[in-house]
């Protein structure tokens, strides 16, 4: 049987320590050795449809559990079952045989609920394809990834959730096949997976995002691009108030071109310290896209500029002594951060999964962002920075640009999005400053929402203006997968219902 059961009840703590569950029954979905892809997903959707009814009976809710990257409280459920995915992990070709007419099939390929971010990639690597985006690490499962909207940040692509082509998800009253309404996989294929096919454009962009409320996804059909090669380029320099307006309305040449390469970027990143941010030195990031060569030479993701943990040896420092903030982010920000190829350095490339790195677990991480419309940008940013850091924020603060993202509760629901994250050591003083800022743009009249898997201070209220006739659109889409009740809130906890996803 592909789920076994994992010891006693008792406590469960996510990756990064930020969130624990007590009384939890632990269970895990493990991988079988079928030799097509449809028929182990079919085994193991049946053995989760028979594990959700034997929770129903003993009055247990459930969780899915990948890596237990979120550090918000999002995957946290006490008293409950938790199925622990990451050991249904394999990633399946898809033959041109399994898809309709017109879909290419080598884009493509099927992948088990608990493959990480950085399986996938290396898989579709090994074909001669590549992820498009993906967050800033690669250690959570892609499922998991994709159902609280990883944002990516690639200039002219959306979120994570963006490569979905099609979904399975198990709930107790089926075992569903989700893909928009034109169609994606051949009938045939679908049956062998054991799956009732839906096919429904509503239905579809509920699944690309189910922030773990609309059953438990087994497998997901995930797009790529031909693999391509990528260029960093990683400085500290001073940045102009001015070069903002330039962001805001995405001339990114004129930005790279002022502070790196004179041509078009196809990733910004700006870290800035809070406390004077346009005073002291920004940790600048571009990625520039490249075709694919062979012969390019091979970089280490360090020598490549990946990862941007060391805020979190700090943490102590910054919050016993706030007089000094200010120098000790910048002195974090020049030992931690500027390790990756400046313009005069020797150029490096890597392809889009070896720029990545997974990150350490980052113990009392605080952990939050907010996504605005860009165009909001130059009146918002300075602003941000200066209520943050008035208020003790101990983080630094980092903007990123990406497009609208799929999916009906994609954060990053903009036309044109700047993300911007407060990520480093936990305090309270930072949160309060987190949620000053917060504050401070519903005053100002900044739109934004937040991310589903940081510490975001939601209820269902704000969810549902945040998000208007999408959170609508949403919860019709998970009554008609579920309509019954019960079947709705087993899926529950409480953050997952305050938030009303769940109820």
């Amino acid at each position: 049987m592909p789920i076994v059961r994992l010891g006693d009840e008792g406590r469960w703590t996510n990756y990064h320590g930020t969130g624990t569950c007590e009384g939890a029954t632990r269970f895990a979905l493990r991988s079988g050795d079928a030799v097509r892809g449809r028929d182990e997903i079919a085994i193991a959707a049946k053995s989760v449809q028979d594990w959700l009814k034997q929770a129903a009976a003993a009055k247990r809710r459930v969780r899915p559990l990948g890596a237990g990257w979120s550090p918000s409280n999002v995957n946290i459920s006490s008293q409950s079952w938790l199925l622990h995915t990451r050991r249904f992990n394999r990633c399946f070709r898809i033959g041109a045989g399994d898809v309709r007419p017109g879909i290419d099939a080598s884009a493509l390929m099927l992948v088990e609920a608990g493959a990480l971010v950085d399986e996938v990639s290396d898989k579709f690597e090994e074909q001669g394809r590549s992820l498009w985006t993906s967050g800033a690490g690669n250690g959570q499962t892609f499922a998991g990834a994709c159902a609280t909207g990883t944002h990516g940040s690639m200039i002219a692509r959306g979120g994570i959730q963006d490569h979905i082509r099609a979904a399975q998800i198990v709930t107790p009253g089926g075992v569903y096949w989700i893909e928009p309404g034109a169609g994606v996989m051949s009938d045939a294929f679908i049956a062998g997976t054991g799956s009732a096919v839906l096919r429904d454009d509503a239905l579809f962009a509920a699944a690309q995002l189910p922030v773990g409320s609309l059953g438990i996804v087994t497998a997901l059909v995930v797009d790529s691009v031909p693999k391509f090669l990528v260029r960093p380029i990683q400085n500290l320099r001073k940045v102009d108030c001015a070069a903002l307006d330039w962001l805001a309305v995405g001339n990114f040449r004129r930005f790279s071109a002022a502070y790196a390469l004179d041509r078009d970027p196809d990733f910004v990143q700006m870290i800035v310290n809070p406390y004077k941010p346009f005073k002291r030195p920004a940790m600048l990031r571009f990625l520039y896209c490249e075709p694919w060569r062979e012969d390019y030479p091979r970089a280490t993701p360090g020598q490549l500029g990946a990862g941007y943990d060391a805020l979190s040896l700090l943490g102590r420092l910054l919050n016993d002594y706030p007089w000094a903030r200010g120098p000790l982010l910048q002195f974090a920000m020049k030992q931690g951060y500027a390790s990756g190829p400046d313009v005069d350095a020797p150029t490096v490339y890597g392809s889009w999964g070896e720029g990545l790195d997974t990150h350490r677990p980052l113990a009392d991480l605080f952990n939050a962002s907010v996504t605005i419309d860009r165009s909001d940008l130059a009146r918002a940013f300075e602003r941000i920075c200066a209520v943050y850091a008035k208020h003790g924020g101990s983080t630094v603060v980092t903007v990123r640009f990406m497009e609208r993202a799929q999916g009906l509760l994609a954060p990053a629901r903009f036309a044109h999005n700047a993300v911007i994250d407060f990520d480093g050591p936990r305090s309270q003083r930072t949160a309060d400053a987190y949620a000053r800022v917060v504050e401070c743009l519903d005053v100002e009249g900044v739109g934004f929402t937040r991310h589903w898997a940081k510490s975001c201070r939601l209820d269902a209220a704000r969810v549902a203006a945040d998000y208007g006739n999408d959170f609508g659109r949403w919860r019709a889409a998970r009554d008609r997968l579920m309509p019954d009740p019960a079947h709705r809130a087993l899926f529950g906890s409480e953050v997952l219902d305050s938030l009303g996803l769940t109820c």
